[in-house]
């Protein structure tokens, strides 16, 4: 077994404990598809380093639905599902939309709403459960409800999978249910008219890393092609399915599915549709927030946009973030904008409160999991429900290892999920449910919740880590940070920030690349905002950077920062567009840092030197090497 490679700039162990590794083993073979390519070697080794052959790079660089976008009816149940909906619209039966409260819930049922709208001139019916009240899922009074409304046909978007009790309910009132899914089904199905999940243990589907909303837009595409082959729209005007993907985008990157294959997609012709500020509400509620600067990216809609689509669900009315994504109506989109960045502000006050607990249970060692746990179990009573999601995220970021937070009730706890690469929690769940230790539950590789009775919980926990205690070698990889190379602070510049920004979208499954900046020596440092520290930087010739270290102010990364006035630091960061006026400039995104020491940082530079003197460097400013930075890589 060959021993591991040396960490970048020699940093075994940084601030936040972490090894910085390189995400390429070999930097030549970075050089060899930029080579191939024709492409500068910044671009070559980060596409490299994410598994991008020679013969692919053409198509990853240019991501298309023509090119990617499967055929729907590839799906099982698809053909079946498409049958039952075009009957229906065909012969004017009432239709409803069963989502979840989340973001992919809300923009699948969006979706489905604006498809039906614009197709047939026909209004849905749209059902999103009250988190506290109704749960997660299809419950047996609500489908009910539907059936004495009138309602023929049901479509339950991004949850139905383990529904079984709500669908059988449903199928004896009279309703065929359509399920569209994504999450892990397992070996028993509920009983519906149609089961379309890529999860499903029986589909040999390629594309399990879908989120509901991307099936969804596969079930539009499947029905607008049956409507059109039936000639539905002789004398009406077909939709132009593209001009919805700015809310697939939306709910892709929310659930943190992969940005792979037609995921990235996806996610590159939604940005282009977003920017159009076509769709009301998505314009409003980025107007509420304030934070739309410059061309819409994967940042805006994981952590502008989402949280606040997500803020209804959450804490207030859970219908809210559909009926801002489907309406017609500028006075209604900009009230119902206006309501979620409120209720957003409420959200963070929650979760701040919730999340205190839980790290003090943690660091104290009285989380259900314990210190030497392959996970972290935090629980209490009177946690919200509707924050504990965000706050597993953020244990898992903090912690490195899976995490499950449970909001008691009396006797019963509500969780949510949250893991890392490589261990898969959804399939943990699962089993947990069929081993009849949940009252329900599921999820995906990443992410899941469960309910679970007080007096099942001991054995839960002995479970779940059994079940996780088996991702050794993930964990390990959690306790290292992957980096693309090294840079100077003269290196980390615009020109560089465009090549990168050709191999996006960057998300989940197709990280966003990550660099060292050398030898930064911190000119000062401050706290902004909730808890981020905001810092200026400067390189060894003068040349000075913008950096800000998010959720840091109570670690060891931020404190560092805010006491190390003239000290000199290597960073892990990722680089940002500055557009607070004047030119474009670059803002460092601070993952992490490490005290520099001077005399291995001028040894190494020396060697990197020599190296570099043997090949032709060029400067990044005319399509660099990631080494060489400047002619000087610790400038």
């Amino acid at each position: 077994m060959s021993a591991p490679a040396a960490p970048i700039l020699g940093v075994a162990r940084s601030l936040r404990g972490k090894r910085w590794r390189a995400r390429l083993a070999d930097s030549r073979a970075g050089l060899s598809l930029a080579q191939a390519i024709e492409a500068p070697e910044p671009l070559g080794r980060v596409l490299a380093a994410r598994g991008v052959a020679e013969a692919e790079a053409p198509a990853y660089l240019n991501p298309t639905l023509r090119d990617l976008l499967p055929d729907p009816s590839h799906l099982r149940d698809m053909d079946k599902a498409v049958a039952r909906l075009a009957r229906a619209v065909e012969a004017g039966e009432k239709i409803a939309v069963f989502g979840d409260y989340d973001v992919d819930g809300a923009t699948s049922a969006a979706l489905l709403e604006r498809f039906f709208q614009a197709a047939a001139g026909q209004a849905i019916t749209l059902y999103i459960p009250d988190r506290l009240r109704e749960g997660y899922g299809p419950n047996a009074p609500a489908l009910r409800l539907l059936a004495a409304q009138g309602v023929r046909v049901v479509v339950t978007v991004d949850c139905g999978i383990t529904a079984f009790d709500a669908l059988t309910a449903a199928a004896d009132a009279g309703l065929d249910v359509i399920v569209v899914d994504h999450h892990i089904g397992g070996a028993r199905l509920p009983r519906a008219h149609a089961l379309v999940d890529p999860n499903r243990l029986d589909e040999d589907s390629p594309h399990r890393q879908l989120a509901a909303v991307g099936v969804t837009f596969l079930l539009v595409v499947g029905l607008n092609r049956r409507l059109r082959e039936a000639g539905w729209y002789r004398g009406r005007r077909e939709p132009a399915l593209m001009q919805w993907l700015d809310l697939v985008a939306l709910g892709t990157v929310c659930d943190v599915v992969p940005l792979t294959g037609v995921n990235r997609a996806f996610v590159r012709q939604g940005l282009r549709v977003l920017a159009r500020r076509r769709n009301l509400g998505l314009a409003a509620l980025g107007d509420a927030a304030g934070g739309l600067d410059g061309p819409p990216g994967v940042y805006h809609l994981g952590f502008i946009l989402g949280p606040r689509v997500n803020a209804g669900g959450r804490i207030g009315e859970a219908g809210l973030g559909a009926r801002l994504l489907s309406t017609e109506d500028a006075g209604e989109a900009a009230e119902i904008a206006r309501r979620l960045d409120a209720l957003n502000r409420e959200r963070r006050a929650i979760e701040a409160a919730v999340l205190d607990a839980a790290i003090a249970q943690v660091e104290s060692g009285a989380d259900a999991g314990g210190r030497d746990s392959p996970f972290v179990m935090t629980h209490d009573e009177g946690w919200h429900p509707g924050v504990i999601g965000i706050v597993a995220s953020r244990l898992k970021e903090r912690y490195g290892r899976p995490a499950v937070v449970v909001a008691w009730e009396g006797e019963v706890g509500k969780a949510s999920c949250r893991s890392i690469p490589g261990i898969d929690i959804g399939t943990a769940i699962t089993a947990a449910r069929q081993a009849g230790l949940l009252v329900d539950g599921g999820g995906h590789a990443m992410a899941g919740g469960f309910t679970v009775e007080r007096a099942r919980f001991a054995a839960l926990r002995d479970a779940l880590g059994e079940r996780l205690g088996a991702g050794a070698a993930a964990r390990a990889s959690a306790s290292s940070l992957g980096l693309d190379g090294a840079l100077s602070a003269e290196g980390a510049n615009v020109v560089l920030l465009e090549m990168l920004e050709a191999a996006g979208p960057y998300g989940a499954g197709n990280p966003e690349p990550r660099f060292a900046v050398a030898g930064a020596r911190l000119l000062r440092a401050d706290i902004v905002g909730q808890g981020h520290v905001r810092c200026r930087l400067a390189g060894k010739s003068g040349r000075q950077l913008k950096g800000i270290a998010f959720r840091s102010a109570d670690n060891a990364l931020g404190q560092a920062l805010l006491a190390g006035a003239a000290e000199t630091f290597h960073l892990a960061c990722r680089l940002r567009p500055d557009r607070h006026g004047g030119p474009a400039r670059i803002e460092l995104q601070i993952d992490d840092a490490a005290p520099a020491d001077p005399t291995p940082l001028r040894r190494e530079g020396q060697g990197i030197a020599r190296a570099l003197r043997k090949r032709e460097a060029v400067d990044f400013k005319a399509g660099a090497s990631l080494d060489s930075g400047a002619r000087d890589p610790f400038v």
